[in-house]
């Protein structure tokens, strides 16, 4: 099955930048959508950030021109670049894959953003 590692997050001044990798393992299948969801305490999580294997990408509204989403087929990877990160960007980042018969996640990674 798939495994999802991230990596690249860590602690950030407030209008900061921090890039994101996701590498996926084993069988993948074509067609796919990769992406990011983040979780704060308390909070449900919530869709960052996907993109398809045709390049198709969509955003949460609060980090439109500020995320950018990109994989690289090839490698099986998906990055996410944050800039003028806010403090309320705060959370686990989570990598996901999804396709007709699978949903898979990686083991999250924390982005924490002081103010």
């Amino acid at each position: 099955q798939v495994q999802l590692v991230e990596s690249g997050g860590g602690l950030v001044q407030a209008g900061g930048s921090l890039r994101l990798s996701c590498k996926a393992s084993g069988i993948i299948v074509s067609i796919n959508t990769m992406g990011w969801y983040r979780q704060a305490p308390g909070k449900q999580r919530e869709l960052v950030a996907d993109i398809t294997t045709g390049g198709s990408g969509k955003y949460e509204d609060s980090v439109k021109g500020r995320f950018t989403i990109s994989r690289d087929n090839a490698k099986n990877t998906v990055y996410l670049q944050m800039n003028s990160l806010k403090p309320e960007d705060t959370a686990v980042y989570y990598c996901n894959l999804r396709w007709l018969r699978g949903n898979y996640w990686g083991q999250g990674t924390q982005v924490t953003v002081s103010s």
